[in-house]
């Protein structure tokens, strides 16, 4: 099974960093960035992840949680994570279950030699656990700065409605739909009495 746009990211069990175990249930109620690298301690695996460490704070004001996933070890994952001081989880995924999920193995072209790889890729999670963004085949340079405007239109969104909703409330009738609501009449007006011929 793999995931699909709008849909809910199938289930599965991942062991990342910190002896931390991600399985989609821990990630309600935040947003998550799942981006996919192809290998530690490499130039452009390297920027990419310094990228997102540099923009964490504004992630996190964004309710949006960042994780990193390669088929590296978890031991080489550990020592990379502290080398570039990253304070966000690297998932190791040796046998290829995450990347199948997400579909980022493919033919690569590398020095004239093809062979099948981990495609940069990078998903977008919503507090629901349902995917909301993707971006496959991805250049390191200003990526990180675009998943961030996503991750804010996003975590914007459901906000803007439900003050919208708080808003409309507050400003309207609780009288049942259909009915108006009319001035009370004085008590002068109600002891009206009738006028001679």
């Amino acid at each position: 099974m793999s995931v699909s746009l709008g849909q809910p990211i199938p289930d599965f069990t991942a062991q990342a960093t910190s002896d931390t175990e991600v399985t989609p249930a821990s990630l309600k109620g935040k947003q998550a960035v799942i981006y996919f690298y192809p290998k530690d301690h490499t130039p452009g695996c390297t920027t990419e992840g310094g990228d997102f460490r540099d923009h964490l704070k504004e992630f996190e004001a964004a309710n949006t949680v960042i994780l990193g996933v390669s088929r590296d070890s978890l031991r080489t994952h550990e020592n990379f994570r502290a080398k570039q001081g990253y304070p966000f989880e690297l998932i190791s995924d040796p046998d290829e279950t995450l990347c199948k999920i997400f579909d980022v193995i493919h033919m690569k072209k590398f020095m004239g030699k093809e062979s099948l790889g981990v495609v940069r890729s990078t998903f977008l999670i919503d507090a629901d656990g349902n995917l909301a963004r993707e971006w496959r085949g991805v250049k390191v340079k200003g990526h990180v700065e675009e998943v961030l405007d996503a991750a804010r239109e996003l975590d914007a969104g459901p906000r803007r409605g439900n003050d919208a909703a708080r808003r409309r409330a507050a400003t309207s009738s609780a009288w049942p739909a259909g009915w108006r609501r009319t001035r009370p009449r004085s008590p002068r007006s109600r002891r009206r009495t009738a006028r001679p011929e």
